[in-house]
This record gives structure tokens, C-alpha cells and sequence, in this order.
């Protein structure tokens, strides 16, 4: 059965309608592609047609963007010349495109041609926008919910079936930046407002109707003669200035590291200079170009695939019942216990929120009324809606609140003993069947469960600050959590709109365990003399959001020191010594706490901005008169944790490869244009990684020893996802 249909009326009016059985917004495939191509060529081939609306049968929705695999079997089905492959596949699609948006016209007159417009009930993205973008006239449903816009970038592509060139000859290169290189997205009356969309509607396809019959003038301005460019070309006044500063743009943003940026640049850059149907050749190019670098790979299947999985319940226990979560308690309301009471509150959850006193409740509780006024500012939020969110949440120190609560998340001071003590008192007072979970972020699992009377109903449920912006949430099974506490922490990360991991019990879990080699390794090379400027600059080069350096200014040198000592204390003789320690305890002791005492490895001036590192480091710590390579400075922070999450997965913590992929670059922005740590040994290949291993772990201690899995597979010329991957049955 097809995806798209056909209808004519009275009024010769074509209706092609797009509705992807199965799923709950339409995706575009190759099939899908050929059919509505077949449909347009019937529509434009009736004399009895006057003009032609293409939408959707999808409520609330237009379109999803491509399926993603497409381009894996587009691949695939090349054989040994994939490039060419994708290169024809993608102008096929650009024929289709070109041939709605001519629409019939004679190429030399530009007379003729049949009006084509598309009625959008609502979201638009990706493949499901760049058809609207070549029709004539585009109408969208009055929908605030609906979101419009190609946010291909951030999944390691670009726009590909036009949509590249299309924008930026629509808007001009400046204007169409937002939307191209950061992947910005709109709501209808935005959308309108920035030129993306022709209309908004209440009654989009009425109006379509009418516009189609009204004879209207077809002709894309840049297929008219003497077509400008808004904004003007690479070598117009304007236009050189707007390039120029693009290229600066996507330089300091990315600092190189995400292939995809550059290619898009150099399409819109090659593709201004020409006509339009060579520009759609250069695009295809470089987003050829972009989908044959291994990178571009990796960030699908991580960024798309495999998260779409999880988010999905790829590793749901698959004979539990639905366990949403209908009345949460929240213990303690700092920061992180006011941030999960936010958005639980947002996922229309009923919140208990409980802290030592009725002063320290209400402000956890005024948390969210701060970021609703925040969004009510900003136009994002409405004062009806902030007090809805607000009657959700009670706040209070009576434990007898949390009667008749299903789930129970802990998030008191990070100390075992005041856990244990809570635990006892709240499993006292909820019901018998209530889950109880800990959002401490180091403390082992089946430790805290001692002090519960219910081990198969404790559970770890790890947020990340600032909770209401971190994407990632890490479930942790302790040694005898049942089934039915992981489904239930699995429902309720689902509620409210997060990413998943589930990760066996060890200390610091999965992301602590490989966040803190990362910082580590920065803090020892600065002992070791290595210009702090190299160390940090070397990761925001590889992709990472902040340097080791930095990450320790944010997170604060005191909780740096907290997690030394309490690890310490519990490993016993068992832990390594490391110059990182004292580097952090002599930061403390000075006082220099990070940002919050606007003053650590970086100094600040009175606003709070970083003016650059401390010279106070570099006294303490000699610059080395030969400083290391960028790509060994790289290569340290590196396999710092990556040879950690191999560990995990080696010792059983991480249970799923996707897990350990997608929730390193969630949790702590781990390089995205790798894929994750077990995808990028995939692409610079396990015997590669062994030897480097191996050669690191001589030059610099037994911290880089080789593990035996990555040995092994070494050994066998095996990678990670051909190993370990997923079974057919929870795969996306």
C-alpha cells in the first residue's frame, strides 16, 4: 500500500495526500519518493486539473524528515561505488523536487504550469519541509505546537534535497544561518514571521483551495530573469561581508571538529555563484561528501537511530505492565530536587516536594515559578500555565504528604548515612508497592538499598544539572532491583521527554566513571607543565563543549575535592594516588573554588565573566620548555575515557553499546562528531587503539593499559557495533 493517494474533484483540484502507515507522523522513503513523483506526473498529465495540494493525513503534522536508513540502502545498493550511489539517488530526489516546483512551465517562457500548493496541519521537519519549499505557495495550521525547520545539522548532515539551496535563496545566506547551521526551529506564526512559510491558517486547506483556483503567478523568483540574491552573492559588498563572516561563525562554534558545518558552507558559498539547477549539483556534492565521512555515519546511528530507540524503550522489560507515574515525592529541594520537581511538574505529574523545613520547600518550589516568569518573559510560557505547573507541586516538610505516591526520588545530601536515614522514614509512610529511587550521582546503588526493607524496588535515577536542560537520565540496577523499579524509572524518564540509559550498579556508574578520567587527565598535564590554553583548546577542538579545565570551574573545585576524599575513604589502599588530587585540594585551600567564587583555573571580572587562566597556575605549576603535540594532548584526553566506557561495557556496567554511545555525548557532550566513545574506536579501528593504548600506557602509567576486551578484538580485526550489536528485535 502507498504512503501517498490521489484525489480529484469537481473544481479540478488535486489532493495528494501523504500518510505513512504505522506510524504516528509520516517518514519519507524511497518508495514514498517514486510514488509521489508518479502522482504529480498524473495530476500535472489531466487536462482537467487546474491545481494540486499536497498534505498530510497526519493530525498535528506534516512530515518527520527521512527515514535516515534510506541512506544506509542507498549505500548498500551501489555495491562497490557507494559515493555514486548516493549522488544519483539524491538527484532523483532533486528531479522530483524540480519537477513539482516547475510544475509543467516552459522552461523558456516560464508560461504554463499548474498552481501547487502544500497544507501543513503542523510539524514540518527535515524532508518534510524541503517538499513545502519547493511548492508555490505554502499554508499552515494555526498550531503553536507545531515545530518547522531542517535540524539536519544536528545529526551530523545537512539539508541535502534542496533545502539548502533553497533557504538561502529564499531569505539570503544571513538569514537563513539559524535555521541551516544551528538547526533552529519554529513555530508556525515564527516561521511566517522569518519568511519560512507563506501562510498561517485557521482553515489552512480552505485557503489553499482558493489560492489554487485564483490563477495565482507560479514562478520561483529564482527561476525569473534577473534573479538577486537577498543579501547578495560571496562577491557582492554585502554578500562578501555575510560570507565572511560565516565561515568565521562556523569556525569559532565548531573549531573544525563537525565536518557537516564546513560542507554546508561550502555549498551555499559554490552554489550562490551559479544557477540554480548547478547549485542543486554542488549540494548534492557536498552532502555526498559530508554522508561518506565515517563521522556523518556515526551521528546518525547515534544521534537518530539509536537514540530514537531508547527514547522508544529499546531496554524496557518487555512483561511489565505501564508504569507511568501518577504521584511523585521529590526528597530534598535544592537544585537538583527543585530542577526534577520542574519537570515532572511539566509532564502534567503531581509532585510532593519535601525538604527539612517550609522555607527550604517553598524554595524548592519557587524554582519553578522562576523559570516559568523566565518563559512567560520570553514568550514561551503563559501566567495560566505557570500556575497550572505551580498547583501541581506541594511543597512541605511532612513526610505524610508522600502517602499515595508510586514513586519516590531521593536527592538529599550526598552522604550514605543522612540517605539511609531518609529511606527508613519515607518507607514507613508510602505504599507498599512505591518505588524508591536515588539521584546520587557516586554512590553505589546496592550500598543505599541496604537501608531499604524493598532492594527490589530501589533503583538508581541519575540526573545530570541543570536537570531541565540536560537531555540524559542514567538508570541504575542495583544487585537485586527488579524488574518492575527499571520499567518504572524507564516510564517515567519517557514522561518527561528524556533519554534513557540503564547501567548495572559500580561506583560512579556509567557517565561519572568516564567524565572524571576526562577532567583528571587535564588536571595532571597541568602538573606536568602543559600550557592549561593547549589542554582545553585541544578538547573544544575535538568537539567537546568545554575543556577539562573549565568542566572544573563549572562543576566547582570543591565538589572535585569532595569526590577525591569520599572516594578515598571507601576505595581505601585500593586508590591510585594522583597528581590531579593535590592540583584540586591546593585550588581549594587558596579558595578558588571555580565560578561560583569567581575565581579558579580561570579569573573572572566582576560580572562573572571568564578574563583568562590564572597566572597564579603556571607559578605553581612551570610551563614545560617543550610542550606535547596537539594530537597528544588529544589522544590523552581521549582514551582517558573512552578506555573507560570499555571497561563498563567489558565489566558488564554498560549492557547495551547504544547506551554507552548516546549517553556520552547526552551527559557530558562527549566529541558528538564521533558517534561516542565505542563508535570512534570503531572508526579509528580497535588494532589502531590497542597499540596506542599500549604505547600511552608505557609513556604514561597503567591508567591507559590496554583492557583485555579491546585486545581481544584487536586481535581479530573485530569492531564494536559488528560485536556487540543490538538484537533485530529491540533495535529501532
Amino acid at each position: 500500500m502507498s504512503d501517498f493517494t490521489l484525489t480529484k474533484d469537481a473544481q479540478g483540484i488535486a489532493t495528494i495526500t501523504w500518510d505513512t502507515a504505522g506510524k504516528s507522523m509520516n517518514v519519507m522513503s524511497i518508495q514514498g519518493f517514486s510514488d509521489l513523483s508518479d502522482l504529480v506526473d498524473d495530476a500535472l498529465a489531466d487536462a482537467a486539473v487546474k491545481g494540486i495540494i499536497i498534505t498530510s493525513g497526519k493530525e498535528g503534522s506534516f512530515a518527520g524528515g527521512m527515514d535516515l536508513n534510506v541512506i544506509a540502502k542507498m549505500k548498500d545498493d551501489a555495491g562497490d561505488e557507494p559515493a555514486k550511489g548516493l549522488f544519483d539517488g539524491v538527484m532523483n530526489m532533486h528531479a522530483i523536487l524540480r519537477k513539482i516546483e516547475r510544475a509543467g512551465m516552459d522552461p523558456k517562457t516560464n508560461k504554463g504550469g499548474k498552481p501547487i500548493a502544500c497544507v501543513m496541519p503542523g510539524t514540518a521537519l527535515g524532508i518534510g519541509f524541503e517538499i513545502p519549499l519547493a511548492c508555490h505557495r505554502t499554508f499552515v495550521a494555526n498550531n503553536p505546537k507545531a515545530k518547522i525547520g531542517l535540524p539536519e545539522i544536528m545529526v551530523g548532515i545537512f539539508p541535502g534535497a534542496g533545502g539548502t539551496t533553497r533557504l538561502v535563496r529564499k531569505l539570503g545566506a544571513m538569514a537563513a544561518a539559524p535555521f541551516l547551521l544551528q538547526g533552529k526551529l519554529s513555530d508556525p506564526a515564527r516561521a511566517k514571521q522569518a519568511g519560512l512559510v507563506d501562510e498561517v491558517s485557521d482553515d489552512p486547506m480552505s485557503d489553499a483551495r482558493a489560492w489554487v483556483l485564483s490563477e495565482p503567478n507560479i514562478v520561483k523568483p529564482w527561476d525569473e530573469k534577473g534573479y538577486k540574491m537577498p543579501g547578495g552573492t560571496p562577491y557582492h559588498p554585502a554578500g562578501f561581508m555575510t560570507f565572511l563572516g560565516a565561515s568565521v561563525m562556523v569556525h569559532s562554534e565548531t573549531q573544525g571538529a563537525f565536518p557537516a558545518a564546513k560542507a554546508l558552507l561550502s555549498a551555499v558559498y559554490e552554489g550562490a555563484l551559479v544557477p540554480f539547477d548547478t547549485a542543486l549539483k554542488i549540494e548534492t556534492r557536498w552532502f555526498v561528501h559530508t554522508l561518506m565521512n565515517p563521522s556523518s555515519a556515526a551521528m546518525i546511528r547515534s544521534l537518530f537511530i539509536n537514540k530514537e530507540a531508547l527514547d522508544k524503550g529499546a531496554v524496557r522489560p518487555a512483561d511489565v505492565p505501564d508504569q507511568r507515574v501518577k504521584k511523585l515525592g521529590v526528597l530534598g529541594a535544592g537544585m537538583m530536587g527543585a530542577g526534577i520537581a520542574l519537570v515532572s511538574a511539566q509532564a502534567g505529574i503531581e509532585v510532593v516536594l519535601i525538604d527539612r523545613d517550609q522555607a527550604a520547600a517553598d524554595k524548592g518550589k519557587a524554582y519553578t515559578a522562576s523559570y516559568m516568569d523566565k518563559g512567560i518573559a520570553r514568550k514561551k510560557a503563559t501566567p495560566e500555565k505557570k500556575e497550572e505547573m505551580l498547583a501541581r507541586i506541594t511543597a512541605t516538610p511532612d513526610l505524610d504528604a508522600l502517602k499515595g505516591c508510586d514513586l519516590i526520588i531521593e536527592a538529599v545530601f550526598e552522604d550514605p548515612a543522612v540517605k539511609a536515614e531518609m529511606t527508613k522514614k519515607v518507607e514507613a509512610v508510602i505504599p507498599e508497592d512505591c518505588i524508591f529511587a536515588s539521584n546520587t550521582s557516586t554512590l553505589p546503588i546496592t550500598d543505599l538499598a541496604r537501608a531499604s526493607t524493598r532492594a527490589e524496588q530501589f533503583i538508581g535515577i541519575h540526573f545530570f544539572s541543570p536537570v531541565e536542560k540536560m537531555l540524559l537520565v542514567e538508570i541504575i540496577k542495583g544487585a537485586e532491583t527488579g524488574d518492575r523499579a527499571v520499567a518504572k524509572a524507564l516510564d517515567y524518564v519517557r514522561q518527561i521527554r528524556k533519554t534513557p540509559i540503564v547501567v548495572n550498579d559500580a561506583r560512579f556508574f556509567y557517565a561519572n566513571r568516564c567524565i572524571i578520567p576526562y577532567i583528571n587527565e587535564g588536571l595532571r598535564m597541568v602538573t606536568e607543565g602543559v600550557a592549561p590554553s593547549l589542554i582545553d583548546n585541544a578538547a573544544r577542538q575535538l568537539g567537546f563543549p568545554v575543556g577539562p579545565l573549565q568542566l572544573n570551574d563549572e562543576t566547582s573545585i570543591d565538589l572535585g575535592a569532595k569526590i577525591a576524599r569520599a572516594t578515598k575513604a571507601a576505595m581505601g589502599a585500593d586508590y591510585p594516588e594522583s597528581p590531579a588530587d593535590d592540583l584540586i585540594f591546593w585550588l581549594e585551600a587558596e579558595g578558588r573554588l571555580g565560578r561560583k567564587a569567581n575565581a579558579g583555573f580561570f579569573d573572572y571580572d566582576d560580572k562573572g565573566k571568564r578574563t583568562g587562566f590564572w597566572p597564579g597556575l603556571n607559578e605553581k605549576y612551570p610551563l614545560a620548555k617543550e610542550q606535547p603535540t596537539l594530537i597528544e594532548v588529544q589522544e590523552r584526553l581521549m582514551f582517558a575515557q573512552v578506555l573507560e566506557a570499555v571497561r563498563a561495557l567489558e565489566e558488564g556496567v554498560l549492557m547495551d553499546i547504544r547506551e554507552g554511545d548516546v549517553g556520552a555525548i547526552l551527559a557530558w557532550g562527549f566529541a558528538p562528531w564521533s558517534g561516542g566513545p565505542l563508535s570512534w574506536l570503531d572508526m579509528i579501528g580497535t588494532p589502531y587503539a590497542a597499540e596506542r593504548t599500549a604505547e600511552l600506557a608505557g609513556q604514561y602509567g597503567p591508567r591507559f593499559a590496554t583492557p583485555a576486551l579491546l585486545e581481544e578484538m584487536a586481535r581479530k580485526g573485530q569492531s564494536f557495533y559488528t560485536r556487540f550489536a543490538p538484537a533485530a528485535d529491540k533495535a529501532a
